[in-house]
């Protein structure tokens, strides 16, 4: 039995006992919280409020010109709120567990998080079409309803979600204190980049890390559709191995073999005739003929007076084998009337 460090990384011989989050007290207060901070925001920005100015007044600020040097590094940093990148790294990870503990709960769980946060942020987005700050037209406007998609953040929504799924599927209590900080982190780090660089207003940052809250607390409400889809799932790949080990245990049905028809080489009926073979069958046609070569002739001839022996001996008669002389007469004959010439037979 392996004891170093590198054995955690083999295959467990069975999936583990985890322990799914449940919706405690504790929980539901928290996302009662936290839909009340979220709708508070909402309402901030669509009454214009000292949230709006307050927008203003770091937009007006331009971070990215106060810090410059800080510009470069945070082009990189902010990818890790972006939702290609980030859903890749993400996935492989928890993929690799899913083959470690044979179950598809991580990989099934990110699925259904990231749904959620399509389809909840993508819906305030496009529905309230606030403009970036890059694209603002009126000082202490809101510039909601003017065709844009910037709040709430996306970046850091995504940020929240997909780093803080990591901290939902630990094990143990000690991973999950370690990877909620860096989940923490990493999403308030992406929300005050997108901040500095000025394609986000601070309200659309406040609004993006609620929203991705709201989604790792609602998480154990989808808990059983996770099961019963990892069930259906598991179910039909068993069906599938079942029906693919039984297709090939099964022998496959002898072939008979078919009758090989060799075309006619010749036109003309006396001269296909006089080159038929043994019971009427037609010699292959020879190469050397069709294309005119010398010998072409004699190849033939040779094909015609030697046929192959598979044909010869299926098409010959039953009783004898022996080729018949013309110099010798059937004993059947002898005893029959023969003929004599010159004259009338006498009675």
């Amino acid at each position: 039995m392996r004891t170093d460090i590198f054995a955690r990384l083999d295959r467990e011989p069975e999936p583990p006992k985890i322990e799914t989050p449940r919706m405690s007290r504790h929980r539901i207060a928290l996302f009662g919280g936290t839909l009340a901070f979220y709708l508070a925001i909402v309402v901030a920005v669509l009454v214009s409020s000292w949230l709006v100015a307050l927008d203003w007044k770091v937009m007006l600020f331009r971070p990215y010109q106060q810090w410059p040097g800080l510009h470069a590094f945070l082009d990189y940093y902010v990818v890790l709120g972006q939702r290609g990148p980030t859903a890749v790294m993400v996935a492989s990870w928890l993929g690799w567990r899913s083959w470690r503990q044979h179950t598809l709960r991580p990989l099934l769980t990110l699925g259904t998080a990231l749904l959620l946060l399509n389809v909840s942020v993508g819906a305030v987005k496009y529905g309230l079409g606030r403009l970036g700050p890059h694209y603002a037209t009126q000082i202490g406007s809101a510039e909601l309803f003017a065709g844009g998609d910037i709040f709430p953040s996306g970046h850091t929504a995504n940020a929240v979600v997909t780093w803080g799924i990591l901290a939902y599927l630990a094990t143990t209590p000690r991973a999950r204190r370690y990877l909620s900080a860096l989940s923490a982190f990493v999403s308030l780090g992406v929300g005050l980049t997108t901040v500095y660089i000025g394609t986000h207003w601070l309200s659309d940052v406040l609004l993006g890390w609620a929203a991705g809250l709201l989604i790792l607390l609602a998480l154990p409400w989808f808990e059983p559709l996770v099961t019963r889809a990892e069930t259906v799932i598991l179910a039909f790949r068993e069906r599938w191995r079942a029906r693919r080990g039984a297709r090939a245990s099964t022998p496959a049905a002898p072939v008979a073999p078919e009758p090989v028809l060799l075309p006619q080489a010749l036109s003309g009926g006396a001269a296909a005739e006089d080159l038929q073979g043994p019971a009427g069958h037609a010699p292959a046609p020879d190469p050397a003929a069709a294309t005119g070569r010398p010998g072409a002739g004699r190849a033939r001839a040779h094909q015609v007076l030697h046929p192959v022996r598979s044909e010869r001996s299926s098409q010959a008669p039953a009783a004898s084998r022996r080729p018949p002389h013309a110099d010798r007469t059937p004993r059947s004959a002898a005893g029959q009337t023969r003929p004599v010439t010159g004259g009338s037979v006498t009675p």
